[in-house]
């Protein structure tokens, strides 16, 4: 494959941005105390970060100044994956640093929250009543009884409850997990059931789209089945009356309390986080009080560049680990904007609106919304005053180069464009932001710093500028302590290191280029492998949703019986248009011309929509298991997707072909 090094990049920072960022002070900081390079950028920077692992991280706690209340033995006791064994002995607590803030008088009354719903007017918490409502919080769940490792659940949105109950629970040392109140009964008895909460924090409603949700059916029927519990909190989000034997939010969190933060070891559970669970029960993910703390601190003080001065928005539910990574953003002293509603009411441009409302400095979304943006015609820097945004970032899927230049023409010119990628399963980036370093279109900037992040062949054999896995070959601290129910460590292992022994695999395809920038080409497990050539899903959604006909697509290629391979497309067509032979034609000459002959699709079937996960990733899997003749409810947790009914067309594809 040719080198890559050649393209001129999008958009390049200037040399007073580059000598600004964060990550600039802390590699010259770095350098002095630790012997970090000096010279040779983000690369030389990283490098470091790799091969001198324990001295990287112990800089990353130094310049955040995180408060150990008894000190590590070591950095980094065992190196071995699973199992690494970070900072031993160390005491902390991840709500006090959230917190901190509130303790500085000329910060006490800014806004630490701002939370906007559908009728886009913001309302601020301030950092001192955000720490008083936690405080308060706390309390009364030591006096219900919550002792540290207890689990407690939210079914909540994206509201300032529920970072107060987030925070109060850490604070005690409990474990937190949530869902976001449009997953239906059984998706979050699947979730909750397997870690047995002692309180769970609910809404009677939610409000989306310009309609009213009401939950109280769907409360009454978590209450019944989750016997552990032993207090519910109602929160009358539509404003009716707690149930019987309900707890009121408001006089539990109406003291002036100072807070008192548990001192909990390192590697003590902070929250439970799920994945998708498309095929079974969702894996119960358990992340770390600590191993969080350093991550985020890294990820988004270094990465993003957020300090005192920023407001953070990323479009996000209590259901995606991005609620639980934008919260961090306390960690650095920044205003955190919390929007509850549809991403697109009343119009497609309602997350630009917001993002001009709160005067965001980093607007984080989807790369789909991007692309709906691009379909509807939406001009953000025409219609709405984005003057104070530093970065647009996406995730969710790649972004396609298409993305990258309509927000270049149609946001600023002079915008850093963050594409980045990572995971449920740590919490956090292993590809992405780098306010120092150019972006090139369709590419991520880089490895994130203390990720050892390569591209392997199927021999373990690293690559460059050529298609491999995604492998993370170090420790890193946000990586899951364990999963839930799972004593014997096998789920865990066989999730992430039944292929390359001791080496996290994630499941994507990625190229990582000659210059460190890093594309990705979608699913491993779902790649197209037709005579030999692999090519990922998500290289065919980027040119057959270029289509204006095209609103979205599910390609799946499937191997037969008799040795052939079949590769359908399914396209879910935009208002007014037709699949009509002109049509299938153009969609199998662009596949043809911009991307490969040998993966122009074998027919083109239009559906009534693309089935989803809940988190909203495209099914896959599921649905080549369910076109090779699987039934439903062995091939799909009904509980894990968007849509069940979406499901059952291809069910029936799938046994008419057998």
């Amino acid at each position: 494959m040719t080198s890559a090094a050649n393209t001129a990049p999008l958009w390049q920072p200037d040399a007073g941005r580059i000598a600004a960022a964060r990550i600039t002070h802390f590699q010259a900081w770095a350098a002095e105390r630790y012997g970090a390079p000096a010279d040779g950028g983000y690369a030389a920077l990283h490098r470091w970060s790799v091969d001198e692992l324990d001295t990287f991280w112990k800089a990353v706690a130094d310049w955040f100044d995180v408060r150990f209340s008894t000190p590590y033995e070591t950095v980094l006791s065992d190196r071995s994956m699973p199992g690494a064994q970070w900072f031993p002995g160390a005491t902390l607590n991840y709500a006090e640093h959230a917190l901190r803030t509130a303790e500085d008088p000329a910060r006490a009354d800014d806004p630490a929250l701002l939370h906007v719903d559908e009728t886009h007017r913001p309302t601020p918490v301030s950092w001192s009543e955000l720490r008083r409502q936690v405080g308060s919080l706390a309390a009364e769940l030591r006096a219900i009884g919550v002792r540290p490792g207890d689990r407690v659940s939210g079914y909540l949105p994206n509201i300032p409850q529920a970072t107060v109950a987030l925070l109060a629970t850490a604070a005690v040392g409990g474990v937190w997990t949530s869902c976001a109140p449009d997953f239906g009964a059984r998706s979050v008895l699947d979730r909750f059931q397997q870690v047995e909460p002692v309180v769970l924090f609910t809404v009677d409603g939610y409000r989306y789209g310009g309609k009213e949700h009401d939950r109280t059916d769907t409360v009454a029927e978590l209450r019944s089945e989750l016997p552990t519990l032993r207090a519910v909190v109602h929160i009358p989000l539509l404003g009716t009356q707690a149930p019987e034997g309900a707890l009121d939010w408001t006089a539990l969190t109406s003291a002036d309390t100072e807070p008192v933060f548990e001192q909990v070891p390192f590697s003590h559970p902070l929250w439970v986080l799920y994945s998708s669970g498309t095929t079974g029960l969702p894996k119960a993910i358990v992340q770390s009080q600590g191993g969080i703390l350093l991550e985020h601190f890294k990820q988004l003080g270094l990465h993003c560049d957020l300090g005192p001065e920023d407001r953070f928005f990323w479009y996000t539910s209590t259901g995606w680990m991005m609620w639980n990574f934008l919260v961090s953003g306390l960690l650095t002293g920044t205003t955190v904007v919390l929007y509850d509603g549809s991403p697109g009411y009343p119009d497609t441009g309602a997350q630009w609106r917001v993002a001009e409302l709160t005067e965001a400095t980093l607007f984080g979304t989807s790369a789909a919304y991007v692309m709906a943006c691009a379909k509807a015609d939406v001009h953000p820097a025409r219609d709405y005053d984005l003057s104070r945004i530093k970065c647009v970032a996406t995730t969710g899927s790649p972004l396609p180069p298409d993305g990258f230049r309509w927000l270049h023409d149609e946001v600023a010119p002079d915008l850093w464009t963050a594409s980045v990628s990572g995971g449920t399963d740590v919490c956090s980036c292993f590809v992405g932001a780098v306010p120092t370093l150019p972006v090139h279109i369709g590419e991520l900037q880089a490895a994130c710093l203390g990720t050892d992040l390569q591209a392997w062949d199927p021999q373990g054999k690293p690559l460059t500028n050529e298609v491999g896995e995604l492998v993370v070959t170090n420790p890193m601290p946000s990586m899951p302590i364990h999963f839930w129910n799972d004593p014997d460590g096998s789920r865990y292992h066989d999730s992430y290191f039944d292929t390359y022994p001791g080496v996290w695999r994630h499941g994507d395809w990625i190229t990582i280029t000659d210059r460190g920038s890093v594309i990705i080409h979608g699913r491993s497990d779902s790649t197209l492998n037709r005579q030999g050539v692999r090519m990922g899903s998500a290289d065919i959604y980027e040119v057959v949703e270029r289509l204006p006909e095209i609103r979205e697509s599910l390609v799946i290629g499937l191997e037969e019986p008799e040795g052939g391979y079949w590769m359908p497309l399914f396209v879910h067509l935009a208002e007014g248009a037709t699949l009509d032979d002109g049509l299938r034609t153009r969609i199998k000459q662009a596949i043809r011309e911009q991307l490969s002959p040998r993966h122009v699709p074998d027919e083109v079937i239009e559906v009534p929509a693309i089935p989803h996960t809940l988190t909203g990733k495209r099914i896959e899997v599921p649905v080549k298991r369910l076109l090779q003749g699987a039934a439903l409810e062995k091939a799909v947790n009904p509980g894990s997707v968007d849509n069940l009914d979406l499901l059952r067309f291809y069910e029936n594809l799938g046994r008419t072909r057998r």
